[in-house]
Order: structure tokens, then C-alpha cells, then sequence
């Protein structure tokens, strides 16, 4: 698994086997601030912040080296603990390439002494993935989002791949492992580092597996540790279980299920049962044997309290049983900026010093979210179309690649330090003023 970062530290921090390191690396813009709060995990100790200022920056963003069209899973970490004397954390967005991926809200968790993670997976568009944190309109005047820890893990290709990551992103609702009541199972059980949370329920008997899995065998490779224990019903009985714990908001959802047959292998060691989600068939006639099974749906309707029913099958020689489940909200992408402008605009922002706060991501989007200074249409994808930074004290030189934005109309860069040559201006057929 590839080093997590610790936001705000000064040094790599570690704990457990994972080194946490410091994320000056992957940020321009922002303060850090070290939380006095004993007993907190090493990687939670400090964070970022990014208070208000006179520049109005639309996002901030970390921006992590990833490789064109790889998967990653994304998750961001939040821990308050009163860093701005304020009696409750802010609300505000969380950004990933161009689309806006959530709201953050940790009050919750810190009224229990809590951190508050959110995870996505997503295909990264370019050579860089940004994840970029936004105020929006639930921002309280004055408060600065922040951000205790960042990881993003590359998954293999078979990794929730019948989803088409070209159009839409995963943005995880729950990930549970049936029949456990202690800690999260997660590195190195789970090589991703995915957090599989203990689930119980008083009324539903739990048992353990006598045999291992080969989980290489499955395409989103769980981990072999939440195959120990499930949530099983006696003969000719059906299993109701009401997951995830809270009610769904209306949406397309990725659902994963996973099973094995917990007794020792024998030619008796199989169990066949029919699967319905809110009544709704979703599996019929599944055999689990002790080599264990999963299903999935990728575009599953949810709303409300959802209740996953298994029904044994009448030549069943025992009663169903669960082992995992993972269930994800299926997030159509926002969209791109031309790689072409993308292009330009990144080597603009390496070719000033001083360049505005907010000046990494994607240049255009989220709409309202555009870089400083930068205008874009709206097309499927997004061209930039004017630049002004009249008066940002903006040093270094303009880059060649200006050449890139080819829709671009007005282009205004006085009131800056800017020295050396003026590129090669030609190419830009649209500009009306400059």
C-alpha cells in the first residue's frame, strides 16, 4: 500500500505498520495546526485548514501522481478537535478532479470523540488526481474547511470493474464484515486498505468458518479475515437482515454481497438459498459451498430502510448464511476540462510564481468551482475561454503551452512581474482582448 498522507504534518508519523507522511509535497495553499487532544491516532494529531482570504480561492486541492486510467480508492479523514476554538466543526464540499463528490459533515462524530472518513472510488483522467476541499452554501461565515488525513490507493484492474468509470465515480455507504464485534478489519488483512466495520445483531445467530478462502479467486479480492464469521438462520428458516443500518437516499447504488458455506469441506458442505433486496429478487438459486461466493448488482434503485432477505432453497440441508456486504452510491461524473486546456493551464501555473491559492485541479469544474481569474464555457468538455489576473502579483514567466487554449477570447495579465518573452500568440484565433 502506498504511503498515506498526514495532513499538516511537519514529518512522517507512524502508526502500526503504516508510516504516514507529510503533506507539503502535494499542497500550496493552506495553514496547518497542531491539535491538543492526548490519546488521538499519530495521523490525527495535526491537520490543514484553509481560512478565508482576500483572494477568494474557489477549492483547494491536494493533487497526488496517479497513472491515466488507473482505479484508486480515495478516502478523506476528519478530526476536529476544536482546532478554531469553535463549539462544532464547519460544513462544507469535497471535490474529486472535476466532480463535486460530497458534503462534509463531522459534527456527528465529534460529539463522540470521533473522526469522520469518506471514501470513493474513482478512474483517474490525467497524470495527477485532485482532491479538493470547497466552501459551499453550508459554510457558516468565516469558518476554514480542513482535513486531518488523505489516502489514495491504486486497486487493481478487477476491482469493481463492471462499473464504467468513464461516466461515473463509487462513493462508499457502508462496508460491513457479519458476525464480528471487534475492531475494523482493514491493511494488511484487506491489501487496499478498506475499512470493513464489525456488524452484529443480537437476534441473528453468528458462526465461524472451519475452512479458509482463496479470495484471488474473487474480482474485488476481500480480504480473507471477514470470511471468518457470518450471520446465519437454522434449516428452512430465512434470514432478514436490515442493511445498512441507516435509511438510503434515493439513488443508483453498487451492492456486493459475499458468502461461504462455514463448515469444515465435505461433499455435504453447500448451501443454496435466493437472494431479495426490499422483496426485489436479486440472486436465485445462489449455491455457497466452503470455497465462498459473491454477488453484485451495479445499478441497484435504493431508497429508504433496506432489508436484504435470504430464503433457503426446500433441498437445503442448512439455512442461509452471510459472511460481508458492500454497498456504494454510483455517482455520475461532473465533467471534464479539455486535456488539451488541462494541459495549458497546469503548465501556466509551474511557469508563475506566486500563482493564485487555487490554481491545481481541474481548471473549469465543478461549475462555480473554476480556478481564480479563469472563465469557462460550459461544453461536455469544458474550454477555458478568458484569463485575468490583472493585479494578483503574479511573478515567473507565461509558459508556451498558453498556446494550448485555443477557445480562449481575453487574456489579461497586467499589473503582474512577469518577465521574459511573450509566447507565440497565433494559434489563438478567438482572442479579442489582451
Amino acid at each position: 500500500m502506498p504511503c498515506p498522507i498526514s495532513c499538516g504534518a511537519t514529518s512522517d508519523k507512524v502508526a502500526g505498520n503504516v508510516t504516514w507522511v507529510a503533506d507539503g509535497a502535494f499542497i500550496h495553499a493552506g495553514k496547518v495546526a497542531e491539535l491538543d487532544s492526548p490519546g488521538v491516532m499519530p495521523m490525527l494529531s495535526s491537520l490543514r485548514y484553509f481560512p478565508p482570504d482576500a483572494s477568494s480561492a474557489a477549492k483547494y486541492c491536494y493533487a497526488v501522481p496517479a497513472a491515466m486510467h488507473a482505479r484508486y480508492l480515495v478516502r478523506t479523514t476528519y478530526y476536529y478537535g476544536g482546532f478554531d476554538g469553535g463549539g462544532a466543526p464547519p460544513v462544507f464540499d469535497q471535490i474529486i478532479d472535476g466532480t463535486r463528490w460530497s458534503a462534509v459533515d463531522t459534527a456527528g462524530g465529534y460529539a463522540r470523540g470521533l473522526a469522520t472518513y469518506y471514501e470513493a472510488v474513482v478512474e483517474a483522467a490525467g497524470k495527477e488526481l485532485s482532491v479538493c476541499l470547497a466552501r459551499s452554501a453550508a459554510t457558516a461565515p468565516g469558518r476554514s474547511p480542513f482535513i486531518s488525513a488523505l489516502e489514495v490507493v491504486p486497486l487493481e484492474e478487477s476491482v469493481y470493474s463492471a462499473v464504467n468509470f468513464t461516466a461515473y465515480a463509487l462513493s462508499t455507504v457502508a462496508r460491513h464484515s457479519f458476525g464480528h464485534n471487534g475492531s475494523i478489519i482493514g491493511y494488511p488483512d484487506d491489501r487496499f486498505n478498506r475499512y470493513w466495520e464489525p456488524y452484529s445483531d443480537g437476534g441473528i445467530p453468528v458462526v465461524e468458518s472451519q475452512a479458509s478462502v482463496a479470495t484471488e479467486a474473487f474480482w474485488n479480492k476481500p480480504p480473507e479475515a471477514v470470511f471468518r464469521r457470518g450471520l446465519t438462520a437454522s434449516r428452512d428458516k430465512s434470514l432478514e437482515l436490515q442493511w445498512p443500518p441507516a435509511p438510503l437516499p434515493a439513488a443508483s447504488y453498487y451492492l456486493a454481497l459475499y458468502f461461504q458455506d462455514n463448515r469444515g469441506p465435505s461433499a455435504l458442505s453447500w448451501r443454496v438459498f435466493d437472494v431479495a433486496v426490499n422483496g426485489q429478487p436479486f440472486f436465485a438459486g445462489l449455491n455457497v459451498s466452503t470455497a465462498g461466493c459473491m454477488v453484485y448488482g451495479v445499478d441497484w434503485p435504493l431508497s429508504g430502510q433496506t432489508r436484504i432477505t435470504l430464503t433457503p432453497a426446500l433441498e437445503s440441508p442448512v439455512g442461509p448464511l452471510i459472511n460481508a456486504a458492500e454497498l456504494m452510491m454510483v455517482v455520475p461524473l461532473g465533467g471534464r476540462t479539455h486535456p488539451r486546456d488541462v494541459i495549458g493551464m497546469q503548465e501556466l501555473a509551474r511557469g508563475f510564481t506566486n500563482p493564485p491559492s487555487d490554481w491545481r485541479g481541474d481548471p473549469c469544474l465543478p461549475q462555480g468551482n473554476s480556478w481564480t481569474g479563469v472563465t469557462c464555457n460550459q461544453d461536455p468538455l469544458a474550454r477555458v475561454t478568458g484569463l485575468n489576473l490583472t493585479n494578483f502579483r503574479v511573478g515567473g514567466s507565461i509558459s508556451n503551452n498558453i498556446a494550448n487554449l485555443t477557445a480562449i477570447s481575453s487574456i489579461w495579465l497586467v499589473g503582474n512581474n512577469l518577465t521574459g518573452p511573450i509566447p507565440d500568440l497565433n494559434h489563438l484565433l478567438h482572442v479579442v482582448s489582451l
